[in-house]
């Protein structure tokens, strides 16, 4: 989608090229082109973020932390248990 704007812009720049426009015109037509750019870059690096983030199904919940805090911890015991045997 954000590639429209880059031809939005493209075509607003040819626009303003034209010789037989007025001054208002070409104004109207170079700030089109350069909001158009705007939202184009802003489209672009939103994508770039977007396709680069994490998958928020892979993030933990704070029950499942707890769950491995208490593993982690009952394995320290277990193995402190058989150092302390030997």
């Amino acid at each position: 989608m954000h590639w429209l704007y880059l031809l939005a812009s493209l075509a607003c720049l040819a626009l303003a090229m034209v010789r037989t426009m007025p001054t208002l015109g070409v104004l109207v037509f170079l700030a089109g082109a350069l909001g158009f750019m705007v939202a184009w870059v802003l489209g672009w690096l939103s994508s770039r973020i977007s396709s680069s983030s994490r998958d928020i199904s892979h993030i933990l919940g704070p029950e499942e932390l707890r769950l491995m805090r208490e593993q982690a911890e009952a394995r320290k015991r277990a193995q402190d248990a058989r150092e302390n045997q030997d």
